[in-house]
């Protein structure tokens, strides 16, 4: 067996970490397949190995080394240890050991891997001990032997805390299931077409919104029928799209001229004004397939409590069309 070793040589590297604390070591300490690990480069590092070397000699006595000692990651695992890399909010301390890992590197150690890393178990690395020689190998393998106890009596000590969180997380994977439920919902009734709404005094603005809305629906024409419009109107009807067509049929008595409306077209064509004496209530017709019913003038709107409904009798809507 010595022989088969003789060729795994330590690294001479004039570094200084002969000695590492046992917090730092208890950083390089990962889960993975529901074991305490350390990857195979992290070991390395420790003992003044190279990675491939560390491997070699795990090979030459693999009948040492059962799957429960040491295993080799696959892509899925690879990954999350890679997340955890990312994530991780390191302490000074385990900064320093792995900037000197960095510097490790600069010699080609670590880089450029063509297979995926191997990991050790407590176990695995109580076995890789005895078959290393350098002079600082006792040292260090005992203190990872005692960052390993102290990660087990940590995971112990806090066995209810990570218990209690896994409950908190699943209860909150739940609560954003149940959420998205009810946003979804509120999404397809944003988007329900509404039959009736009531608006009471002071509601000016949320009225106005709803009349710009229904404006907006039009893609060629707006009809809108009402006794005692003013020129309140063309501001609404400035918010239509491009090229729809407008007609106002109203009583002379309203508070719209000519002027008004040449102004009007000149911005936003085209709008026709026309009188008409056979009507009391208020109406918008769009694209002469919906009809509107308005409770109040449009230049009166939330100054007392009136309703929108929608009309949904074709009847009413054919007689009405053909006064436009």
């Amino acid at each position: 067996m010595e022989e088969n070793n003789s060729s795994i040589a330590p690294i001479n590297e004039e570094l200084n970490v002969a000695t590492y604390e046992i917090e730092n070591i208890r950083n390089l300490i990962y889960t993975v397949r529901g074991k305490q690990v350390m990857l195979d480069s992290d070991v390395a590092m420790l003992y003044h190995y190279e990675t491939k070397y560390i491997n070699l000699a795990v090979k030459r006595n693999i009948e040492r080394f059962p799957e429960n000692f040491c295993f080799q990651l696959d892509e899925k695992e690879l990954e999350s240890l890679r997340l955890q890399f990312a994530t991780l909010k390191v302490e000074k301390q385990s900064e320093n050991l792995r900037s000197q890992f960095a510097t490790l590197n600069k010699t080609g150690r670590g880089r450029h891997r063509k297979y995926l890393p191997y990991v050790f178990t407590e176990q695995g690395i109580a076995m890789l001990s005895g078959l290393l020689k350098n002079d600082i190998a006792v040292q260090v393998s005992i203190n990872i032997m005692n960052a390993f106890a102290e990660m087990r009596k940590f995971i112990l000590n806090n066995g209810q805390v990570f218990e209690r969180l896994t409950k908190v997380e699943y209860k909150l994977l739940e609560y954003d299931k149940k959420f998205n439920i009810v946003f979804d919902e509120l999404q397809k009734d944003k988007g329900t077409e509404f039959k009736q709404k009531v608006f009471f005094e002071g509601q000016i603005y949320d009225s106005y919104s709803l009349i710009i809305d229904i404006i907006k629906k039009a893609k060629a024409k707006i009809v809108i029928i009402d006794n005692y419009i003013d020129d309140s109107i063309l501001k609404m009807l400035s918010k239509k799209n491009e090229n729809v067509e407008v007609a106002i049929l109203t009583s002379q008595n309203c508070n719209l001229n000519k002027l008004d409306i040449r102004k009007f077209n000149k911005q936003y064509p085209r709008l026709k004004l026309s009188y008409i004496k056979k009507f009391h209530d208020r109406f918008i017709l769009i694209d002469s397939k919906e009809l509107y019913h308005i409770g109040a003038s449009l230049k009166d709107l939330g100054k007392k409590c009136f309703a929108i409904s929608k009309i949904e009798d074709m009847d009413c809507i054919e007689k009405i069309s053909k006064f436009c």
